[in-house]
């Protein structure tokens, strides 16, 4: 059997400011030069994101490339997710990430989904098998799980409940991957784990979205990062070789792929895609014309 060729895909946030915006179409410009498998679109905690997320849904068809969106459980209802999923159904989608979401504020109870399990299962009862759902995974552990072992047995669930594939929260350790991978083998789980790669920034920024989420940063990137004080070409230098030679390590271990979270910064995305020499859109143009003009002439 031919090993499956990896796919690259990115994420993206919507935006209803105008600066915001702008910045949206920027991003989604360089991800059309990467040709990117999808580029999967977030929703705010409880659907509060819902109207901005569509119209960055658009702007993605728009930019001519494959959209999927998210869809949270928890305040989410039956009734609103049924429609989302016909409207999806009828706007030619076929692929959606699935995960649990934040509570919005203020919120009283879960909606009608406790967790990512409940709205996998609901989906396919609901549509069969005519979405690919990806979920969550998280080789460094859930921040808010019990242990690793009740974590690993949530996902499990949520594969068991009908999910195709999982994409993973970012890490740097790549050996916290390799070991998830086993334990998830051990446990019968096959369905492909794409890892979530995210490119470095801001590093303050990084650091302080790394503890709330529970992910660690190694030391001796800390320490580097700390060492270039207000340099901020070294620190930019810096984080894209860190995220390359992760991602180089990551493909080397055979990963089905890499999913990039952008934070709408498609040029950083673009540069660690190209230092991986990873296809691009003429490249990948190329390759299709080049499988036409090998094929056979039906008429000859």
């Amino acid at each position: 059997m031919a090993t499956p060729i990896p796919q690259f895909s990115a994420e993206i946030f919507p935006s209803e400011t105008a600066g915001g915006v702008v910045r949206l179409e920027q991003t989604l410009a360089a991800l059309r030069r990467l040709d990117p498998h999808f580029v999967s679109v977030t929703y705010g905690a409880g659907g509060s994101t819902r109207g901005a997320s569509q119209q960055a849904l658009e702007r993605v068809r728009a930019a001519g490339l494959a959209a999927v969106p998210h869809l949270s459980a928890l305040g989410a209802a039956r009734e609103d997710v049924r429609r989302m999923l016909d409207e999806y159904r009828g706007g030619g989608v076929s692929r959606l990430v699935v995960l649990r979401g934040d509570a919005p504020s203020g919120l009283r109870g879960h909606g009608d989904f406790a967790f990512a399990t409940d709205l996998v299962r609901f989906i396919r009862e609901e549509t069969g098998g005519h979405f690919h759902i990806d979920v969550a995974a998280y080789p460094e552990c859930h921040p808010q799980a019990r242990s690793c072992d009740a974590d690993l047995a949530h996902f499990k669930a949520k594969i068991d409940a009908g999910a195709d594939a999982a994409i993973t929260q970012y890490f740097f350790n790549p050996d916290a991957y390799d070991d998830f991978l086993d334990r998830c083998t051990a446990t019968g789980i096959r369905a492909p784990i794409v890892p979530g790669v995210m490119p470095i920034g801001r590093f303050s920024r990084l650091v302080q979205f790394s503890e709330a989420r529970g992910i660690e940063i190694p030391r001796w990137i800390r320490r580097r990062m700390e060492g270039f004080g207000d340099d901020s070409a070294s620190i930019h230098a810096f984080g894209v070789e860190v995220v390359v030679r992760l991602c180089e390590r990551l493909l080397g271990m055979g990963v089905p792929g890499l999913h990039f979270f952008s934070l709408n910064e498609g040029e950083r995305v673009g540069e660690i895609w190209r230092a991986l020499g990873l296809p691009q859109a003429a490249c990948a143009r190329a390759a299709v014309a080049q499988t036409h003009r090998a094929l056979p002439d039906p008429a000859g």
